[in-house]
């Protein structure tokens, strides 16, 4: 599978800093991909985190969210993903050539293949 990574450098929404796909080149998945992923900068500047893709709906009135990734068994696998799509991210700001992306840099996708 690929990671592909479109840094945000508009900031906008505050401290989302990326998006993030998956691209699947193996098995019955070939040809898909899961987007949906983003990294955020977490508040008071202590690193990063992943949101993974999510559906929203309401029950009385009140906003929920469903997961569409979820583990089968092992809660870990979660963290592997989410350790995957950070390592892009890294790669990705260093392609970029600076720490924090600049307003108007317009990266598009970086890749990141994976095994």
């Amino acid at each position: 599978m690929v990671v592909k990574i479109a840094l945000n450098d508009s900031n906008n929404p505050p401290g989302n800093r990326a998006e993030a796909e998956v691209h699947f080149t193996e098995g019955e998945l070939t040809g898909l991909k899961l987007v949906g992923f983003a990294v955020w900068e977490r508040r008071g500047g202590g690193g990063f985190s992943v949101t993974f893709p999510a559906r929203q709906y309401s029950v009385n009135g009140e906003r929920r969210s469903f997961s569409l990734l979820r583990p089968i068994e092992d809660a870990a696998a979660q963290e592997r993903i989410r350790g995957l799509i950070l390592d892009a991210f890294a790669e990705a700001l260093q392609a970029s050539g600076e720490d924090r992306p600049a307003d108007g840099a317009g990266s598009g996708f970086s890749e990141n293949g994976l095994s």
